[in-house]
């Protein structure tokens, strides 16, 4: 099975290797150090040993003792359960998870870091270090030195460390990565499996990469091979600056095949200078669960372009509530932010900070207005935004989208586990030649609204469609309940 494993973190227990596996913030960049002038890299049939000169002393390896709750015969010992939970429900494994713990054996884990100021701020991935009773960091030199952690995220996955030399210790500087192309060249420096610091090279393979990790999943893929015990280490351009951090790799065999992940130097230079300045960062709340507005959608709502976050479902209590966030509702900003898609509402409300005061914009019924929201904060295990027939069966006539409905018997809600009081119509029938086949509509959904109108029954949900076909409308817009989950659908008239 495939696996998609944060690769920072090489664990040991008495000599047996074991493996261990995101943000913009407008604040100031001073404190980081230049590096030493080096030039630029040169084309793929040249030598990149000037970069490599340059950058490898500002590479350091990071040692941490883990608590012996964390430590297991094989595999990760603390991967951060956020992730962890992820890749189980996504049924993707994780490396040594699942394993006999030893409460009474202390572990070590190994992981890569960089020197962003000559007084020893070193920068690194939350997964490395994370319960952690001791950390030490090994200079390219061989000097070892104890660590200071100055802060750490677990949402953006960044730690920053700090040691005390006399040495004037050679640093790295923050690149550009909103200027990557892909098929850039860059080079990923670490120390994998802890064979001592190494160099590969490679290009930028895809830009954007959503691991379903975060609020803040913006990764830069890479095929420039990392492994086990590269997290944390730079990722460098041409310019030997620092344009991402490796985080991840996607690997079948636990090994490097290629696909590698690294967090944007844009997203990690604003989360790093927070975390040095305050040692941790308080993430706005929402309480809402949003999805994309695709074309269909804009189409069924009158929206004139298909950008913003639609919100499916509001929680009782939250910040979205008490500001009269509706299912429904398009938002399309919050303060001076815009929100183009559903990932950048998700950003916005983590980096406010809670009991922060906004505008937010939105869309509702095709009118524009604005709400006033006071960001709640967040809690362990809530998202900003979750960046989701003749015995009642009536079937679909005029503008057909390919559906036949039901009416929820009380037979019906029992089934389906629906409260008593339960409201709409559930699909009875697919035809898998029509629009609803296409848009992913299943047989047991339950329709609840219809264009953001609520609907009782089955005969509700037709008049509804009919209406919406006669208006002009190019999709109809349904809010579909499955399992505890809904989720928006729209669905085109054009072919149905």
């Amino acid at each position: 099975m495939s696996k998609i494993t944060r690769n920072g973190r090489t664990a040991a227990l008495v000599g047996a290797a074991i493996i261990a596996g995101s943000v913009s913030l407008p604040l100031a960049y001073d404190a980081f150090a230049a590096p030493a002038d080096v030039g630029t890299l040169p084309a793929s049939s040249g030598s990149f040993a000037p970069i490599v000169d340059a950058d490898k002393p500002a590479v350091v390896t990071i040692t941490t003792t883990l608590k012996a709750a964390d430590v297991s015969d094989e595999g990760d010992g603390a991967m951060d359960e956020q992730f962890k939970q992820f890749f189980e429900q996504k049924g993707i494994t994780v490396p040594g998870q699942g394993t006999q713990r030893r409460p009474t054996e202390h572990g070590h884990a190994l992981g890569s870091g960089f020197i962003i100021s000559a007084d020893g701020v070193i920068v690194t991935n939350n997964h490395v270090i994370e319960n952690a009773t001791d950390i030490k960091v090994t200079l390219d030199d061989g000097t070892e030195l104890p660590a200071k952690l100055l802060g750490a995220d677990a949402k953006s996955d960044l730690a920053v460390l700090k040691v005390t030399t006399k040495k004037q210790l050679t640093t790295l500087s923050w690149g550009n990565s909103e200027k990557l192309k892909l098929g850039d060249q860059i080079l990923a420096i670490g120390n994998p499996f802890g064979i001592g610091t190494t160099v590969t090279a490679g290009i930028v393979s895809a830009r954007g990469r959503d691991l379903h990790s975060g609020p803040y999943d913006n990764f830069i893929q890479i095929d420039a091979p990392i492994n086990h015990g590269n997290s944390g280490g730079p990722l460098v351009d041409r310019d030997g600056n620092v344009v991402g951090i490796n985080s991840a790799i996607y690997s079948p065999n636990g090994g490097s095949v290629g696909v590698g992940f690294a967090i944007p130097s844009e997203e990690a230079k604003a989360i790093v200078a927070k975390l040095q300045t305050n040692g941790s960062i308080d993430h706005g709340y929402l309480g809402v669960q949003i999805q994309p507005v695709t074309q269909d959608v804009a189409d069924a709502i009158g929206l004139a372009n298909a950008q913003g976050a639609l919100v499916t479902a509001v929680t009782d209590g939250s910040a979205a509530a008490e500001a009269g966030l509706k299912a429904g509702d398009v938002v399309t900003g919050v303060g001076s932010g815009v929100v183009k898609t559903s990932k950048d509402l998700s950003r916005l409300v983590a980096d406010l900070s809670p009991g922060a005061k906004e505008t937010m914009s939105i869309v509702r019924d095709g009118k524009s207005m604005d709400l006033s929201v006071t960001i709640g904060a967040n809690e362990d295990g809530k998202l900003q935004a979750a960046a989701d027939t003749s015995d009642g069966e009536t079937k679909q006539t005029g503008p057909s989208i390919g559906v036949t409905l039901s009416d929820l018997t009380a037979e019906a809600k029992e089934q389906l586990k629906l409260p008593e009081d339960a409201a709409g119509a559930v699909v009875a029938k697919v035809n898998p030649d029509k629009t609803a086949a296409a848009v992913g509509i299943q047989i047991g959904d339950v329709i609840v609204s219809v264009n953001g109108q609520p609907v009782r029954d089955a005969k509700a949900v037709k008049i509804a469609v009919a209406g919406a076909a006669k208006s002009g409308k190019k999709s109809v817009l349904l809010l579909v309940e499955r399992g505890e989950h809904k989720t928006f659908l729209a669905v085109p008239f054009s072919a149905a």
